[in-house]
């Protein structure tokens, strides 16, 4: 626990030196057994900003790795479709990140209020997630947890800006190595993490057509009581279960996009690269 404050102090000579003092947490935006969102305003300016309160005692050894290379990564980049961290410090047995608040809610509330979304505005947060995953990719970022909740929306007008955020799970694979560690969100986990088995950042191109899937038929594209019921009709389906009022509506490219990344063999499954450079995403 010494050596841990230890690196956290050298951390916060690199940072603003800012304390809870600084800010007033207004309300709750989300919570869970290990970390409190709040809404809140830097006590000198007003500027409201978004502060993630994280109980360090609760984390796991796995979960305050994870968290190093959270700290790392929104440290070093500055992205418009990559949330953006402003600060963070530790006081007592707490962490605090300082990020930008979205005024536009999650993806997944999104979703909820327009239901099934237009092909055309699938696209653009498509589009707008392919950038900040290239990002990702730049830094052999691998998030592990994409899914509508974790992806948020600056505003909530007819054109807001798509932001990656909650790299809580994250961590880096470089080229030729994998992972082991089962984690992430059942219904948007890749078939090769359900099964227990070795993974590399195609889990995150699964993610991103689970995402697609959603964003065109309003529901995700396995269900499943547990892991298991999920892999189940996984392993089951012959063809995606795209909506028979959606299907006739979308372009060629648009399921041959979600298809492919939906694919059971990673070794079949699109890479980011195919994602980003699909003719689907390509087109005005």
């Amino acid at each position: 626990m010494m050596e841990e404050r230890r690196i956290w102090e050298n951390r916060r000579k690199n940072a603003n030196q800012s304390s809870i003092e600084d800010y007033i947490l207004r309300s709750k935006l989300r919570e869970s057994s290990l970390s409190t969102v709040w809404k809140a305003e830097r006590r000198a300016t007003g500027e409201v900003v978004a502060v993630k309160q994280i109980h360090v005692l609760k984390l796991t050894r796995h979960l305050r790795n994870c968290l190093d290379c959270e700290l790392n990564f929104l440290s070093s980049v500055d992205h418009p479709n990559i949330i953006r961290l402003f600060d963070f410090f530790r006081y007592e047995d707490c962490i605090f990140l300082v990020m930008e608040f979205c005024a536009g809610g999650n993806l997944a509330s999104y979703i909820r209020r327009h239901g099934r979304l237009q092909e055309i505005i699938a696209k653009r947060f498509m589009q707008q997630l392919g950038a900040g995953l290239k990002v990702m990719k730049q830094n052999h970022m691998v998030h592990r947890d994409l899914k509508p909740e974790n992806i948020f929306l600056s505003c909530s007008d007819c054109n807001p800006i798509l932001k990656i955020a909650d790299f809580g799970l994250s961590r880096i694979i470089y080229p030729n190595e994998t992972a082991e560690t089962v984690c992430g969100s059942p219904l948007y986990m890749a078939p090769e993490i359900l099964q227990f088995q070795r993974y590399n950042d195609k889990v995150d191109m699964w993610s991103t057509g689970a995402m697609l899937f959603e964003l065109l038929n309003g529901y995700p594209p396995f269900h499943g009581r547990n892991h298991f019921q999920i892999l189940q009709n996984i392993k089951a389906s012959t063809s995606l279960p795209f909506s028979n009022a959606v299907l006739p509506e979308l372009h060629g490219e648009c399921v041959d996009l979600c298809t492919r990344l939906l694919s059971i063999n990673p070794d079949h499954r699109l890479s980011f690269d195919e994602f980003y450079q699909h003719s689907f995403l390509r087109e005005v």
